[in-house]
């Protein structure tokens, strides 16, 4: 029996999915849609809108797959791709240790869901169950590639997409993307 696996794969999935709730519909104290437009146009990832949609969908039904165990190397691959996203946009500036706003966090992340696709999800997961199992050093090397990839596309094509008007004072959507409620908090500079 894989418990192990089974365990990491509903701790990192079910986190990602309450990660992903929270931008979409504000849940566990998330700022939901509004709020995570409002850090998407501030991370110049546009448009806002569209991109606070799919960083929720991606993560609440990549952390999904994660904990069935089903499709793993495309979830991993999804989770790559919103983690690496968080690190260029939010994290990196901060150097590496999360208690001064880094990206060591996210790192691990990466690590963990690219072990499970090395190892496999386990005997405990619908990809076993269905006969679909797909792991090994390839796949994991390869769902690594295309989480990063997919990331650096979503960051190029947000960056050419054309600002949102700003309001003239910050409203308490803005104000709840910058606080710690958004789940990837925007960073300051001086």
């Amino acid at each position: 029996m894989s418990i192990a696996r089974l365990t990491a794969r509903a701790v990192i999935g079910g986190l990602f999915i309450g990660h992903g709730t929270q931008k979409l519909f504000g849940w566990f104290g998330g700022p939901g849609r509004e709020g995570t437009e409002a850090m998407m146009e501030s991370l110049q990832l546009r448009p806002a809108k569209a991109h606070a949609l799919l960083g929720g969908v991606t993560e609440t039904v990549g952390g999904s797959l994660l904990v069935a165990g089903l499709a793993t190397p495309a979830a991993a691959a999804a989770l790559t791709g919103v983690m690496t996203t968080a690190i260029r946009k939010v994290h990196l500036p901060n150097g590496p240790w999360a208690a001064n706003g880094g990206w060591e966090y996210n790192a691990v992340l990466i690590a963990a869901v690219t072990a499970l696709v090395e190892t496999g999800p386990g005997d405990l997961s619908l990809d076993h169950v269905w006969g679909n199992e797909r792991s090994g050093p390839a796949w994991a090397l390869g769902s690594l590639a295309v989480g990063v990839g997919a990331a650096a596309a979503v960051m190029t094509i947000g960056a050419r997409g054309t600002p949102s008007r700003t309001p003239t004072s910050e409203s308490s959507a803005a104000t709840a993307a910058h606080g710690d409620t958004a789940g990837d908090p925007t960073t300051t500079d001086s």
